[in-house]
């Protein structure tokens, strides 16, 4: 199942990282960009293993002396192999890369920079949503050539609306429309919600935070957005329904995670991405009652958009091989294979492959979407403050403090901790 972003224990300290680097050791003779060479490539999911494969194979096919070895580690142990390959001096060749993590990784010298590349090779980034190739962009470098991208859309239950004669939702549909279907949909004395409002910020909050025109973090990436009032009201927009009980408290969501209630007619409507297009295809109940439309609009259309990059080690023996994979996995050709058993590929103009692929479902929602998508945001050390995220509106979505408070004060933790970067 291609995941969400997630950080969590997956992100380590930059001091922690910044030592780890420093403790490498002395750099090792690069080989010459002719010299035959096996490239490793780390991934983390293994649905992905046999496209990523196939493209190696491609790859290949166009350069004999090169091979590329596909290297599986699962995400809960991806980014703590990571570093203790970046210790031992022995860092993947070519790896994925997510958002949360490429200024950390970019900041101690972990991953090649690939501004010169680029030019050299007259590369058009313009290809790329320019969501992605900011993200991967840090202090006016770019750090990785986008590989797929996803955005954020609305799952419901066909069956569900119909029987609670709720208009199916569809663009243009607007907070008071989402607002008003929650409440017909949802019957707690047996067990069915509108929506379960989780604490996850890509598939949940952010998204109405920046719909409410508010903000996480400011573009320089130094101040909180959790004090300004819009971004409360985005919070709010969760924190009501848990109150109002068009949403499974988070005990509940603890016990049985929202997708689970969604594939068991327990929710009408489960907010997602385009990467849940193979989970629901496959699921025996959902394959035939859920479609997907787009996010309602409150103040503003918002939806998060967030994507993979692939990344060359700054330490690799074989950067002109490296490079050159990096080089075909970001081109037209590589784009089109990965689409067809793949996420959607982040090359412009390459999406229909993905869109035939997955013709159940109505998934020009999640390519319209990029129009209005807002990056995912990040910081230099992203996951210290989506920790304190968690710690924080843990307490106004169970109802220990007002939203107002908690927001304040996940502001004022966060603020100390953008300061410490």
């Amino acid at each position: 199942m291609w995941k969400a972003v997630r950080t969590g224990a997956a992100v380590m300290a930059a001091a922690v990282l910044a030592v780890t680097v420093a403790g490498c050791g002395a750099d090792e003779p690069t080989a010459g960009a002719d010299e035959k060479a096996t490239l490793s490539y780390a991934v983390w999911d293994k649905n992905q293993v046999p496209v990523m494969e196939e493209l190696a194979a491609a790859f290949t096919e166009d350069h004999p002396n090169i091979t590329v070895e596909v290297q599986l580690t699962p995400w809960a142990d991806y980014w703590t192999k990571l570093r203790a390959a970046v210790t031992g001096g022995a860092a993947p060749d070519v790896f994925w890369m997510n958002g949360p993590n490429v200024q950390l990784y970019a900041d101690n010298g972990v991953i090649m920079p690939l501004a010169d590349k680029v030019a050299e090779a007259k590369l058009d980034l313009g290809v790329y949503p320019k969501a992605l190739v900011d993200l991967y962009t840090f202090e006016g470098k770019i750090y990785g050539l986008p590989k797929d991208f996803d955005t954020v859309g609305v799952w419901y239950n066909k069956e569900l609306f119909d029987a609670a004669g709720v208009k199916h939702p569809a663009a243009g549909w607007t907070w008071d429309d989402f607002k008003a279907a929650a409440a017909k949909l949802s019957n707690p004395a047996k067990g069915q919600y509108a929506v379960g409002a989780n604490i996850a910020g890509q598939e949940y909050f952010y998204n109405t935070i920046y719909q409410a025109g508010g903000n996480v973090i400011s573009a320089d990436g130094k101040k909180s957005g959790y004090d300004d009032p819009a971004t409360i009201e985005g919070l709010r927009f969760w924190t009501d329904l848990i109150k109002n009980k068009q949403s499974p408290d988070l005990k509940t969501m603890t016990d049985t995670h929202p997708i689970q209630l969604f594939e068991s007619g327990k929710l009408a409507m489960y907010w997602g991405g385009s990467w849940n297009v193979t989970e629901f295809g496959n699921n025996e109940y959902t394959k035939t009652r859920v479609d997907a439309a787009p996010l309602p609009t409150g103040v503003k259309q918002a939806t998060i958009i967030h994507g993979l990059a692939n990344v060359v080690s700054a330490k690799t023996k074989y950067p002109a091989q490296a490079w050159e994979f990096v080089k075909f996995l970001g081109s037209k050709p590589a784009a089109e294979i990965l689409g067809k058993k793949g996420p959607i590929p982040a090359y412009t103009g390459t999406q229909d492959a993905w869109l035939a692929a997955n013709a159940k479902f109505n998934g020009k929602v999640f390519l319209d979407a990029v129009s209005y998508a807002v990056p995912y945001p990040v910081s230099r050390n992203t996951a210290a403050w989506n920790d304190e995220e968690f710690k924080q509106l843990t307490k106004a979505y169970t109802g220990e403090v007002p939203v107002e408070q908690a927001a304040k004060e996940l502001a004022t933790q966060m603020n100390a901790l953008l300061a410490k970067e």
